[in-house]
């Protein structure tokens, strides 16, 4: 089959499959379990009693229509006028479940309501055309010719792939008199790093048999959930370079409070720290005058984060951005300063550390990184050459291995940074490759091997 045609053929197919996955979770959402059973039970002793009239099986057969046709309408007929607040907190780590609370309230003025539980929907998994087209499941290749042609294996890893969040639904029962306020708790654990946004809260309101239920719209205000991404325990880790004697500078001294020895007196300047003020020479001179210290030394570390990936799965670009994140948590201290750079269309830096953002803001713009496909290592490496003065040593993580990447390296340790590469790929470590190889897939493993002082490369 030509380019053109399988082309065709892929975007006709992720019309099917999406507009028939949306059709099974509008069944799904409102067919409990116990429903789909009923519905097994009525279509095989409706079987079995053609032709065969023995009383068991209609009676089991008129029972479960019987049960079937009371709890439909049922459940379509009940009604619930609510109000929500979310109350979710500024941060999740993808894996690890959040308990979170919504104030719901009774807004209708007539009929109690029980027998209701709240449930979050969740971000669509469904696959964008462009997503099902240019993507390939790992090991689609060796599929028959069949499941190749129809891709429908793709489309469920691509489903499960961007499926996001894992529960979502209260677990306590809501009990409400009319105009009463309750606070509901919902588990919830996200699955994917990244920015949720909750906009579609509804109430699940099942019939007597709890067959079918009804899902209705709770009015509530959107609200959205930074899900920072996984991170594993590093061993005590002491980077290369000489960090007790880098210098922060006046303009870094006033930025982050002082504490080395005494130097002398000073006029006051704008930004002075108020507990530096020698009160005595100011009551003396008449005029604010400050206590001079000796700039404090600290280390600069940077973080050089590859976010190049040409592969269309990516599946080892969310152990390179866990391995980032873990670098990120582990340098976080009152005594250093951490500049993550890496690319997203363009050459970017972000600095935490003393006197300036925690570590949270970094893991937070690595939430939000995405693959680019376009490899130019050139803006990075100006980018970390133009900041080297500052810098201490840096942490390289590379998303593999091939000539570009050595070259990359090359160029930053003929710089004269003090580089230490972290290497995350699949399979055995290549021959050419320097510095720490850490296997896709087996990151807690690799990762608790690292050495306490990690090398510089030379």
């Amino acid at each position: 089959m030509d380019a053109n045609a399988r082309h065709g053929l892929d975007r006709w197919l992720h019309r099917t499959y999406f507009k028939g996955s949306g059709v099974r979770f509008f069944i799904a959402r409102r067919l409990r379990p116990a429903g789909f059973a009923v519905g097994v039970v009525i279509i095989i002793t409706g079987s079995m009693g053609l032709g065969l009239p023995r009383d068991p099986i209609y009676q089991i057969f008129s029972l479960a229509l019987g049960m079937a046709l009371i709890g439909l309408p049922w459940a379509f007929l009940r009604r619930a006028k609510l109000t929500a607040l979310r109350e979710l907190p500024q941060y999740a780590t993808a894996g690890e479940t959040i308990r979170y609370s919504v104030t719901v309230t009774h807004a209708g003025k007539k009929r109690r309501l029980q027998r209701a539980w709240l449930a979050e929907s969740t971000p669509d998994p469904r696959p964008a055309s462009e997503d099902f087209i240019h993507q390939r499941e790992p090991g689609e290749e060796k599929r028959n010719a069949f499941d190749r042609t129809l891709a429908y294996y793709r489309w469920k890893w691509l489903l499960l792939k961007n499926n996001a969040v894992l529960g979502g639904i209260s677990t306590d029962e809501l009990d409400l008199l009319p105009g009463e306020k309750r606070r509901v708790s919902i588990p919830l654990t996200p699955l994917k790093r990244g920015v949720m946004r909750f906009d579609d809260l509804r109430v699940l309101l099942p019939d007597p048999f709890c067959l079918f239920q009804r899902c209705h719209v709770v009015a509530a205000p959107p609200a959205t959930l930074t899900v920072l991404p996984k991170r594993y325990p590093l061993p005590p880790l002491e980077l290369p370079g000489d960090a007790a004697y880098k210098i922060g500078g006046d303009t870094t001294s006033n930025a982050i409070g002082s504490a080395g020895e005494f130097v002398g007196l000073r006029d006051y300047r704008p930004g002075d720290p108020l507990r530096q003020i020698h009160w005595k020479s100011w009551a003396r001179t008449g005029k604010p005058i400050v206590k001079e210290l000796e700039d404090t030394h600290y280390p600069r570390y940077g973080l050089v984060l590859d976010t190049f990936s040409a592969s269309g799965a990516d599946s080892v670009f969310e152990d390179v951005i866990s391995v980032a994140a873990s670098f990120a948590s582990a340098l976080d201290s009152s005594d250093t300063l951490l500049d993550l750079m890496f690319i997203k269309d363009q050459a970017h830096r972000v600095t935490s550390g003393r006197g300036l953002a925690r570590a949270d803001r970094l893991l937070e713009v690595l939430a939000g990184a995405v693959p680019e496909r376009s490899m130019d290592f050139d803006p990075l490496a100006r980018l970390v050459i133009r900041h080297r003065d500052h810098l201490t040593s840096c942490v390289v993580i590379l998303n593999g291995w091939d000539t570009q990447r050595s070259d990359f390296l090359r160029r930053l340790i003929q710089a004269g940074i003090a580089c230490s590469p972290i290497i995350i790929g699949k399979g055995e470590r290549p021959n050419e490759a320097t510095g720490h190889w850490v296997e896709s897939g087996e990151l807690p493993r690799d990762l608790a091997r690292l050495p306490n002082r990690l090398r510089a490369e030379s």
